[in-house]
């Protein structure tokens, strides 16, 4: 692992004054991601304040029927955290939802709009097909952690859930 100066000494002695600015930035971004993400040290048990005190408001926060909540937080890249969180305010579990095992638990004919959204926070894109009389919500992940791909959940009018589809994302250079 590099350390910090050690990074600063390579900037001073290598780079040419105009691009030592940009250096530096790439550095730091490097250096930020060697950092275990703040959602590693939630175990569970943990207190919602404590949780607040971590990661900060959720982007997403939604009740479920049991009194407990789901807390969700985008993180960079294709990923999103979920806190789950027990009536009583205390972490169930913290996870990555945006994950092939996660999406494919979706049920055709059985899940809504709201139980999509509740489970994976608002899509990266929505698109309407009037003549096809659906609505798609797409979100982008990582599939198998290797490549990029977008699932796509397709509803009917009421809002029910008729078909879901996996495709290779373009857009993010899979």
């Amino acid at each position: 692992m590099f350390s910090i100066t050690s990074i600063k000494r390579a900037l001073k002695l290598h780079a040419p004054r105009h691009a030592r600015p940009m250096l530096a930035l790439a550095a730091a971004v490097l250096a930020g991601g060697c950092a275990s993400p703040a959602w590693q040290s939630v175990t569970p048990g943990t207190s919602q304040a404590e949780l607040r005190a971590r990661l900060g408001e959720p982007r997403e926060a939604y009740p479920l029927p049991d009194g407990s909540w789901r807390w969700l937080y985008p993180a960079p890249g294709e990923t999103k955290w979920a806190a789950e969180l027990d009536p009583s305010g205390r972490v169930v579990s913290v996870r990555q939802i945006l994950t092939s095992e996660e999406l494919g638990q979706a049920r055709i004919g059985e899940w809504t709009m709201h139980e999509v959204l509740v489970r994976f926070g608002k899509p990266a894109e929505t698109t309407e097909f009037p003549r096809l009389h659906r609505r798609v919500w797409s979100y982008r992940f990582a599939q198998d952690g290797l490549s990029y791909a977008t699932m796509h959940f397709y509803f009917d009018p009421g809002g029910v859930l008729r078909l879901t589809q996996v495709i290779p994302d373009f857009l993010t250079g899979s």
